[in-house]
């Protein structure tokens, strides 16, 4: 998948699920994506992107929930 693909799939299960909190192993799950060490710390620093960004917030340590 390419970058810009993997950040609509994120933004797109989020959207889909506002009120699931997700880690990320288990978003990497749902969206058939590889759960390697590096893929997984790639996905980790796009969702404190958008955490930054103020479309995530973190209900938890590792855990990652659509901003409502």
């Amino acid at each position: 998948m390419e970058t810009g693909t993997v950040y609509q799939h994120i933004v797109t299960t989020f959207n889909e699920h506002p009120e699931k909190v997700f880690r990320v192993r288990d978003l990497h799950e749902h969206l058939g994506l590889p759960t390697d060490e590096p893929s997984i710390n790639v996905t980790r620093s796009r969702l404190g992107r958008l955490t930054r960004q103020g479309f995530l917030t973190q209900p938890g340590r590792g855990r990652y929930q659509k901003r409502t």
